[in-house]
Formats: C-alpha cells, sequence, structure tokens
C-alpha cells in the first residue's frame, strides 16, 4: 500500500522531478516567447486569436515526439496546459518565427536541464551522502544555514569534499562548527541588504509544534510543515531516511494499514521522523519502540476525525518514553522547558555558544552540549 506519506525509489523520484523540472523550463521559455509576440502585434494593433486547439495539438504532438526524449515529451503533453502550448506554437509560426530554428533549441534546454539534475541525483545515490546528513544534523543547528547546504545544487560536490577531507584525518565537524559561524554571518548581512528580519519571529507551524513532539529536537524558526520535502530538509531528514521510517511505520502497524496511512499523512510526520533519525544516531532501538503501537492500542479511544492526532502523540510517547519503563502516561506539555530545549529559539544566544567552544570542544556544536552530571551523558557517534 502506498500512502501520502510513503515514497518511492529516492533515485526513481528525482528522476520524475528532473523531468519535471525540464518542462517547467519549456513552459518558461515558451511563455516569454509568446509574451513578446503578443507584445509586438499589440503595439501593431493585430493581436490576433489562437488558432483552433485541436488542430494545433494534431499538428503539433509528432513534432515534440521527434524532438524531445519520451519522458520530457510524455510529461509536456500530458499536462492540462498542452493544447494552449501547441497554440502558442502555431501562433508563433503565423507571426513570422522559424519554428525549425526555435523549437530545437528549446528542446536542447531542457534536455539539458534534465540531464543536469539527473546527473546530480545519480551522484546522490551513487556517493551516499546519508552519513554526511547526519553529520550535518548532529553538528549544525536547525536553521537557514544547514537548510541551505541540504537544498545546494552542489551538495553532492560538498558532501564528496567531506568525505575526501575525512579520509585524510581532517577533523570535519571542527570545519563544520567554524563554517556555520561564517555562515550564520553571512546569513544575517544578506538579511540586512535585503531588508529582512535577521531574527524572523517563529512560525505558525513551530509554535503549535512545542511540546512533547520537539523537546530536544533542532526545531527551525520557519518551520513549514505544509511542503513535506522541505520540512524534512529543514529537519535534516534525508529521502533515504525518511524511507526507512516509513517501512519500520508500516511494518510496526501491520495489519493496521489504514491506520498507519493516517500516521504517515499526518502533518507532523516529520517531526516523528525527526525523532527516528535523533534516535538511531544515539543507537537507539527505534523498531522496538515502535512496537509498542500494537502492545497499547489505547490510541483507538476517542472520536474517529481524531484518530490521526492520537496516533501521532501515541508514536511520540512510544518514541520517547524508556524501553523497560512501564505504563502510557505520556509526558505533559510545559511550554517552557519546550522552548528551552529548541535550540534554535534562541539564535543570538546559540550563535555566541557555538563561537565560544568551537575551539573548547573541537566539533561538537553548541546545541549537543550536555549539562548535569559527568556520569549521565552520552555521546552520539
Amino acid at each position: 500500500m502506498m500512502t501520502s506519506g510513503q515514497e518511492g525509489d529516492p533515485f526513481a523520484d528525482a528522476m520524475r522531478e528532473a523531468v519535471g523540472t525540464s518542462v517547467e523550463a519549456w513552459r518558461l521559455m515558451m511563455a516569454v516567447a509568446d509574451a513578446v509576440r503578443r507584445h509586438q502585434q499589440r503595439q501593431k494593433g493585430k493581436d490576433e486569436e489562437l488558432p483552433p486547439a485541436e488542430d494545433a495539438v494534431n499538428e503539433f504532438a509528432p513534432v515534440i515526439r521527434s524532438l524531445l526524449p519520451s519522458d520530457i515529451s510524455a510529461a509536456l503533453m500530458g499536462g492540462s496546459d498542452w493544447p494552449m502550448m501547441a497554440q502558442q506554437m502555431a501562433a508563433l509560426r503565423r507571426a513570422g518565427v522559424d519554428l525549425d530554428d526555435f523549437l530545437p533549441r528549446l528542446a536542447e534546454v531542457a534536455v539539458t536541464v534534465r540531464d543536469s539534475l539527473a546527473g546530480n541525483a545519480a551522484r546522490v545515490s551513487r556517493e551516499g551522502t546519508g552519513e554526511w546528513e547526519r553529520m550535518l544534523r548532529e553538528t549544525l543547528p536547525a536553521g537557514p544555514v544547514r537548510e541551505a547546504i541540504l537544498s545546494s545544487p552542489t551538495w553532492p560536490d560538498i558532501a564528496a569534499t567531506m568525505a575526501r577531507l575525512d579520509e585524510r584525518g581532517v577533523d570535519v565537524r571542527q570545519i563544520l562548527a567554524s563554517a556555520y559561524n561564517e555562515g550564520v554571518g553571512v546569513d544575517q548581512a544578506v538579511a540586512r541588504v535585503l531588508g529582512a528580519d535577521e531574527a524572523p519571529v517563529a512560525s505558525r507551524d513551530a509554535m503549535l509544534s512545542y511540546g512533547p513532539l520537539t523537546t530536544g529536537l533542532d526545531l527551525p524558526r520557519d518551520l513549514d510543515l505544509s511542503d513535506r520535502v522541505r520540512a524534512l530538509r529543514q529537519l535534516a531528514v534525508s529521502p533515504w531516511e525518511n524511507q526507512r521510517y516509513t517501512r519500520w511505520m508500516l511494518e510496526a502497524m501491520s495489519g493496521r494499514e489504514r491506520e498507519a496511512g493516517l500516521l504517515l499523512a499526518a502533518r507532523q510526520w516529520p517531526l516523528l521522523a525527526a525523532r527516528m533519525a535523533q534516535m538511531e544516531g544515539e543507537g537507539k532501538p527505534v523498531r522496538e519502540h515502535l512496537a509498542r503501537l500494537l502492545k497499547d492500542t489505547s490510541w483507538e479511544q476517542g472520536p474517529g476525525p481524531q484518530l490521526g492526532s492520537r496516533l501521532v502523540q501515541a508514536t511520540n510517547d512510544a518514541l520517547r518514553r524508556p524501553l523497560g519503563e512501564a505504563g502510557t502516561a505520556r509526558a505533559k506539555v510545559n511550554p517552557t522547558a519546550a522552548r528551552s530545549q529548541s535550540v534554535s529559539l534562541n539564535p543570538i544566544k546559540r550563535q555566541a555558544t557555538a563561537k565560544s567552544t568551537v575551539s573548547a570542544e573541537s566539533g561538537v556544536a553548541p546545541h549537543r552540549q550536555e549539562s548535569g552530571p559527568a556520569s549521565n551523558r552520552k555521546k552520539t557517534r
């Protein structure tokens, strides 16, 4: 069963995204050309009607198939705007544009875009950046710097550089901690130039998430749970990790596929995935914690429309409660404690702490420092 929260093969997903982006590039170029045509004709008082859509589609479908690879042409002509695009091509030709020269150039750009993105995805798949994504999560606080690194088109190159440095015995964590401080300075400088706030107020999703769901996690101030791909990236959960946690959840809820689907489709799923990633980095048996969901099904009790929300709370409780602890009592929300443990809520203090600890404790991010007796401290890696 494929739910809205379940991902397919990461490389196949990346290829589909590459094709989709190439189609968007084609659409953009066509839109610009059509806008120029219309402007010129209006200037001369000759704004003409578009030719019939059916005739244009019949004429240009074979042309597109001959110019573009099958994956791009199928995606292009499968869009709802394809008839209008065919009309635009016909109108351009009628306006005097040499389509035998124009369309092949558009096709070249579209194919280049696809191949560039697909090649990038292939390198990510081949080189395996998961280890370095985990290192970023453990070394850098959540926020614009970490998200910028993970969303950069050059991320595979960055990961490859980190791997080479690590092979040569360089302390990559220390370099990352230093780079983070510089990155914060760049981010603030650019924000000032653009007139943006240096410390924007927390997003609605971040505010609503404060509590047991986020205690101890690196919660970005601008958390956006409406965009799952970005939310996972903000929380430094890679597509490969998300796929693994989805599979574990389905296994833990075996026989309860409907309920599993509700949980995986829940808006808060990225927060649960981040919790699992944190636990996995600490060597905790995530699947054993998830197995509690079918041993204690108290989440079934209550109004049907709120089942998904109860499942989210039950899963978070199952993950946070030590395995040897009996009972199902969930931690009560303590906003003050939650805010104090969500490290991204005080970026000024965090930055100052980061600068003071880079030299003292090589490669360990300030938000990873623990307080209390030394006997209670645990290293995550």
